[in-house]
């Protein structure tokens, strides 16, 4: 039987988003509802994975499948493809299975030919419509499916305008759109060395091709990697029956959010354009009106329009984004998805359908990404600065936050400013998807055109990006060196600050301040928190760091990186001292010097943390971190400590290693130098003890983490030199405190014998850092130079380092676990890696019956709910 690679819309409903993708899926759903639904087929996402797999071909099977589709389309609709009569004009759209506005190509008017455009014309009695199409048409066909300069028929576009001296493309009238169509056309042969293709099958076959294409454009996977979208789910494509929002006043078209996704307020909320088509809308190429005004202009369109807003949000039980076109006052629905929104009004949202009764709890958590909560945990302006700033000029809050760098007018110039360790601030006329890399490096983005649904704004929100658009009072230069506003020029490298909550633009730095969160916050996280299993720890290193985890509800520190309290004034001193000793006598000095200073600092982190548990990680780094590598740092360390440079230059190179990410740290340097060990047990076991007399509720027990152990017998070395000493600390102050000794999983033989670590480790800790680097065999400092390469050739997809490895770390975490527990049924387990705040590895981790994640203080609360997401997913 043969495969089926297409479906019409009526064949299809929302449970076929796998292969019909999230547009075509909707489109499906929408049209089973009854709703106004242009006629029209998917071409699944399967025929896209074999566009591939045949070497980039679109098989005879397939294309037999779509032509055999475009007949019964005919039918249904009564028209005929290059028929000049009755002619069928489709567009061509992307529709992955996850949402990726703006990533992916769109082809209008398809279908159209010289023929079809002055049949059109006469027929309609509108030949402004007509042309006005097919220069749309020829405008994205070139772009999309050819790849030419959409920026070189914007300019031909501006000339015609110049020449006739207006400024609004409305006010082109038949015979300027002609003349557009007649200069696109040479554009395009002089650029293809072939004429513009005029047979419809021909458009259609080479549009298709060019979504699939699109499927590994850059941009698309550069989206993929930062929202962990795998490349085998393809891409489907959906030909749909045209219907015009250019075809006169009474016509429009329109995008359209069931409530306000930039505050959440249960309000419809959009733009349209009349007598537009749909991409003018996105584009930003004329400022939009309001949706509400559309009750004015075509009130039963309006009407009709609002209830089926109100049946998609509570069929899909999610805030929608839509897509319409008017044609002659009849309404048509062209998209619905679940709507992209910033994070405050994602907690709002789903605070309110939980109060509305149209969302449970668990069902209201799923509504929101993990990772949209960063946004709410940065910083905002000073509201005292701000009073005394004045703004420049104030345009759309497109997406809120508090943003201020140097100006830049390029993707190009934003990424390789970023680099250098600049903040900068991306200004340009209107994005692009191609400036989505440009967009992530910028702090925030101001647009001279669009709207609230503008590429810009879109794209903005989705990434919790502050954004201000159609700031249509400034003015670029041509060279893209400055802008003027209300009279006042800025430059390159001028400082900026956007208020996207205001739109309001300030020409000056000005001060930012931590984020409040407070409200709907609270009662969303204590959902998530009621319905997760793992805790969630924290990495911090100092009583600061400690607290601000604490109020963003860690449970505990997984990991405090004892080194990091090394690298500052009299205690890196004392380090060096022990590091340069010639003798045990002069080793035993420099530790009696550096024990109480960790102890203060071991103090600090427990009364911070109130009696939470923490997982203190002896000292990991080789000792060639802590000495100077310049020649004049060490000429003044050598008259500081009062040696020779000469001498201190031959320990600085005795300490270089190869490869030290591998060699001489972690718990070998206690193998070695078991002094080091032992201070840093007083150390802990003091602080413990101390902190005890005076909080004795809190019955503080240390957890001590032994680092890069990969033998039994090196961890009973280690382990006894810590049992040893702390035994006698607290029997000396009479004592019962206990305390826990603990391995991290790091090196791979380590996971494989972990049934023996057992037998002396109390609990487990991934270092899925260090564990990713040995498993790989890749420097993680070294990686990012290779790794672009290896996303071109498909072999990886992420960011091992960003991303859990599942197959092959996880695996090695997976097999650690179980004979772990095998040996010691209550081994506690956790993960205290970068991977910890991640919520692709901690829908992993929870999987595989891990007791905790521990990541920084700002990724606590996306760990709280990511970890309540994937208890949710496991129960199903």
């Amino acid at each position: 039987m043969e495969k089926k690679y297409v479906y019409l819309f009526n064949e299809g409903n929302a449970d076929m988003r796998d292969l019909l993708g999230g547009k075509g899926a909707n489109l499906a759903e929408m049209s089973n509802l009854g709703m106004p639904v242009p006629n029209g087929f998917t071409i699944t996402t399967e025929a896209c994975n074999k566009y591939y797999e045949d070497g980039e071909k679109i098989s005879d099977e397939i294309q037999s499948q779509i032509f055999k589709y475009l007949d019964l389309l005919e039918k249904e609709t009564g028209k005929k493809f290059a028929d000049p009569e009755n002619p069928l004009l489709v567009s061509v759209r992307s529709g992955a299975r996850a949402s990726m506005p703006g990533m992916m190509d769109t082809i209008l008017n398809l279908g159209i030919n010289d023929e079809v455009a002055d049949a059109i014309a006469e027929k309609s009695g509108n030949p402004r419509y007509a042309y006005d199409s097919y220069r749309r048409f020829i405008q994205m066909f070139s772009d999309v499916v050819k790849g030419l300069s959409k920026k070189r028929f914007e300019e031909i576009i501006d000339e015609i305008k110049a020449e006739k001296g207006i400024t609004e493309d409305l006010d082109l009238d038949a015979d300027d759109m002609k003349k557009l169509v007649q200069l696109f056309k040479e554009f395009y042969q002089e650029n293809m060395n072939e004429e513009f293709p005029t047979d419809p099958k021909k458009q259609m076959m080479e549009a298709v091709e060019a979504v699939f294409k699109s499927w590994n454009n850059e941009r698309a996977i550069y989206y993929r990697r930062q929202n962990d979208i795998p490349s085998s789910w393809g891409t489907a494509v959906n030909v749909q029956m045209m219907v015009f929002g250019n075809r006169g006043n009474d016509c429009g078209t329109g995008v359209a959010f069931s409530r306000n996704p930039a505050t959440g307020e249960n309000k419809l909320y959009g733009e349209f354009l009349m007598n537009a088509q749909g991409e003018d809308v996105v584009a930003g190429v004329r400022t939009p009106n309001r949706i509400e005004q559309l009750a004015e202009i075509s009130p039963e369109a309006y009407e009709q329009f609002k209830k089926i807003c109100n049946t998609l949000e509570h069929h899909y039980k999610n805030m929608q984004d839509m897509e319409f076109t008017i044609e002659h006052g009849k309404l048509y629905m062209l998209q619905t998805r679940n709507g992209k929104r910033t994070a405050q009004a994602a907690l709002k949202v789903a605070c309110d359908m939980v109060d509305e009764g149209l969302l449970t709890p668990e069902e209201a958590l799923m509504t929101v990404e993990a990772n949209q909560l960063d946004a709410l945990l940065h910083p905002m302006f000073d509201p005292e600065e701000l009073k005394k700033a004045q703004p420049v000029t104030a345009a759309l809050p497109a997406s809120p936050g508090a943003a201020c760098g140097q100006i830049v007018f390029s993707a190009d110039e934003a990424i390789e400013e970023v680099a250098k360790g600049k903040k900068v601030i991306l200004v340009r006329l209107e994005t692009s998807p191609e400036d989505i890399q440009g967009m992530a490096a910028a702090e925030g983005i101001l647009t001279v055109r669009g709207g609230m649904t503008s590429h810009a704004a879109v794209v903005a929100r989705g990434m919790g990006e502050c954004c201000v658009s159609g700031a249509g009072d400034i003015s670029i230069a041509a060279d893209e060196s400055s802008f003027t506003v209300n009279g006042k020029t800025f430059n390159r490298g001028d400082w900026l600050s956007l208020d996207g909550s205001t739109g309001k633009v300030y020409g000056q730095a000005i001060k930012t301040i931590p984020a409040e969160i407070s409200g709907y916050f609270e009662r969303f996280m204590k959902w998530a928190d009621e319905s997760r299993r793992l805790q969630i720890r924290t990495n911090a290193d100092t009583p600061r760091d400690a607290a601000q985890a604490v109020k963003f509800g860690a449970e505990g520190i997984g990991l405090v990186r004892t080194e990091h309290m090394f690298f500052d004034g009299d205690k890196i001193k004392s380090i060096r001292e022990m590091i340069l000793a010639k003798t045990n006598e002069q080793m035993e000095n420099a530790l009696k010097k550096i024990e109480p200073l960790q102890q203060e600092d071991f103090e600090g982190i427990y009364e911070a943390m109130e009696g939470r548990p923490v997982t203190i990680r002896y000292l990991d780094p080789p000792l060639h971190e802590f000495l100077p590598h310049k020649p004049e740092e060490v000429a003044e360390l050598a008259n500081e400590m009062g040696m020779g440079v000469e001498e201190l230059q031959a320990k600085v190179d005795s300490l270089r290693e190869v490869n030290p990410m591998m060699g001489h740290r972690g718990s070998r340097l206690d193998v070695s130098y078991p002094g080091i060990a032992r201070m840093q047990t007083e150390a802990v076991i003091r602080a413990a003890l101390n902190v005890n007399k005076k909080h004795p509720e809190w019955n503080v027990e240390p957890e001590i983490m032994l680092p890069l152990i990969g033998d039994l017998k090196e961890l009973k070395f280690v382990k006894k030199l810590v049992t040893e000493t702390a035994d006698e600390l607290i029997a000396h102050e009479g004592s019962n405190m206990k305390y826990h000794v603990g391995s991290m999983i790091e090196v791979p033989r380590a996971a494989l014998k972990a049934g023996e670590l057992a037998t002396e480790a109390e609990f487990f800790s991934f270092g899925t850092n260090d564990l990713t680097q040995l498993t790989f065999g890749f420097s993680r400092d070294d990686a990012g130079s290779f790794l672009p390469a290896y996303y071109s050739a498909k072999i990886y997809e992420q960011d091992p380092f960003a991303k859990l490895d599942q197959e092959g770390v996880g695996e090695l975490i997976q097999i650690a676990a179980q004979r772990g527990r095998a040996t010691r049924p209550n081994l506690h387990l956790g993960v205290c890696g970068e991977h910890g705040g991640d919520p692709s590895s901690i829908e992993f981790v929870d999987g595989i019956g891990l007791d905790y994640v521990s990541c920084s203080p700002y990724r606590v609360p996306i760990a709280r709910l990511a970890a309540a997401q994937a208890a949710i997913k496991h129960r199903k």
